[in-house]
C-alpha cells in the first residue's frame, strides 16, 4: 500500500457530474465560463441532475417543483427560536435543521430512485428557506415566506431582506450560485458519497456534507477573507498587513487550490462582479483592497486567487451578513451534492479505504493490578 496524505492525486471513483481537466471546470461537459455568463441556476440544477440542459417544458416543471417545496414545516421554523442564538453559527443551524427536516419527510427512508429524486427536490428547495429564516429569527424578525414568481436567486435575496432585489443583485447572486454548484470530488462531496455509500439516506448524506463544508479550509474560506478585509480596513493598510502575514508564513485565505495550477477559472467572474457591485454601492475600497492583495500575494508566490477570494466582497456588497457566506455556499453546492448522491446510489460500492498502521506493535496485555 502507498500512503497519499489527504488522498491528493488519488482517483476514488468515476463521475459524469463535473470535471476539472487542465484547469478547466465543466458541468456535465459544459464549460463553467459559458454557464456563468448565460445560465440560470435552475438550468444548472437540472444539468447536474440529468446531465443535459433542460428544454423550456423541463425547466418550467423543475421551477414549479422547487416553488411548491420551498416552505418549511412549522416545527422547523419554531425550532430556530429554541437555539441559543448568540452562540450558534449559521452553519451549525443549517446542519441541525437539515437533519431535523428528515423527521417530517414521510419518504426519508424510502430508497427507490423516484423517492430519492423527490427528496433531492425538497432539499434543494428548502435549504435557502432554512438559511434565510434562521438569519431573520436570530435578529428577532419573522421569516419571509418564499414566492413562486421569483427566480431561485431573487427569491433567496427576497426571503433574506423582505425586499425584491435589484436586477444587478439578482444577476450577481445567480452567477455566484452557478459558479459554486459543483466542483468534482471536493471534501464535502466526497463526505456525502462516503455517507450514502453505506446506503444511508439522502438527508444523512447532505447533513454530512454540510458538516464538511463548515470547515475554514473548505466552505469557510470566504467568510475568513471578509474578516481579513475588515481587519485591513483601507487600501493603505494592505501592504504592511499582507507582508507581515507572508513574513510570518501565515496562510492568506482565498488563495491557491489543490487541483488548479494556473488559477481557479471561477475567480475571474466574481472579480468582475465585485468591481461592478462595490462601485454601485459606493464602497470600491473592498475591490481595490482585494486587487492589491492579489498583486502582493501573486508576486510573492505562485498562488492565484480562488473562488472564495472575490465572492467575499460580492456577498458583502449584496448586504449579506458575513457568517452567512458559507451557508450560501451550501445553498448552491447542495445541487452538486445531490447529483453525486444520486449517482452513488445508481452504481454503489461501499467506500472503505485502508490506513497504514503507525502505532506500537507486539503489545502484551497486563492485568490492571500489575500495571505501573
Amino acid at each position: 500500500m502507498t500512503v497519499t496524505k489527504g488522498l491528493e492525486g488519488v482517483v476514488a471513483t468515476t463521475s459524469s457530474v463535473s470535471s476539472i481537466i487542465d484547469d478547466t471546470l465543466t458541468y456535465a461537459g459544459y464549460n463553467i465560463d459559458e454557464l456563468a455568463e448565460h445560465a440560470s441556476f435552475e438550468e444548472v440544477i437540472y444539468l447536474l441532475w440529468h446531465r443535459k440542459l433542460p428544454n423550456q417544458k423541463e425547466l418550467a416543471e423543475l421551477v414549479e417543483l422547487l416553488g411548491e417545496n420551498a416552505s418549511l414545516p412549522e416545527e422547523v421554523l419554531n425550532h430556530f427560536k429554541t437555539y441559543p442564538i448568540n452562540n450558534v453559527h449559521p452553519m451549525a443551524a443549517l446542519r441541525s435543521a437539515v437533519s431535523l427536516l428528515s423527521l417530517y419527510d414521510e419518504e426519508a427512508d424510502v430508497m427507490n430512485n423516484d423517492a430519492n429524486y423527490r427528496k433531492a427536490v425538497r432539499l434543494q428547495a428548502k435549504i435557502p428557506t432554512i438559511v434565510t429564516a434562521f438569519s431573520r429569527v436570530r435578529k428577532g424578525l419573522e421569516p419571509v415566506a418564499p414566492r413562486k414568481d421569483l427566480s431561485f436567486a431573487s427569491n433567496f435575496l427576497y426571503m433574506l431582506s423582505g425586499e425584491e432585489p435589484t436586477a444587478i443583485a439578482e444577476e450577481a447572486f445567480n452567477k455566484a450560485l452557478v459558479l459554486h454548484a459543483d466542483h468534482e470530488l471536493n471534501a464535502s462531496t466526497f463526505t456525502a458519497r462516503v455517507c450514502v455509500a453505506t446506503l444511508s439516506d439522502v438527508y444523512s448524506g447532505v447533513t454530512s456534507a454540510i458538516g464538511a463544508l463548515k470547515g475554514p479550509l473548505h466552505g469557510g474560506a470566504n467568510e475568513a477573507v471578509m474578516k481579513m478585509l475588515t481587519e485591513i480596513g483601507s487600501v493603505e493598510n494592505v501592504e504592511p498587513y499582507i507582508l507581515d502575514k507572508l513574513n510570518n508564513k501565515e496562510k492568506i485565505m482565498g488563495f491557491g487550490h489543490r487541483v488548479y495550477r494556473k488559477g481557479d477559472p471561477r475567480a475571474k467572474h466574481l472579480k468582475a462582479m465585485s468591481e461592478k457591485l462595490t462601485n454601485l454601492t459606493g464602497e470600491p475600497k473592498w475591490y481595490e483592497m482585494s486587487t492589491r492583495i492579489e498583486e502582493i500575494v501573486t508576486t510573492s508566490k505562485p498562488l492565484p486567487p480562488n473562488v472564495d477570494f472575490y465572492s467575499a466582497s460580492v456577498y458583502h456588497s449584496l448586504g449579506i451578513d458575513h457568517d452567512l457566506f458559507t451557508p450560501i455556499f451550501a445553498v448552491s453546492r447542495v445541487s452538486g451534492w445531490l447529483a453525486h448522491i444520486l449517482e452513488q446510489y445508481d452504481n454503489n460500492r461501499l467506500i472503505r479505504p485502508r490506513a497504514e498502521y503507525s502505532g506500537p506493535g507486539k503489545q502484551v496485555y497486563v492485568p490492571i493490578d500489575k500495571r505501573g
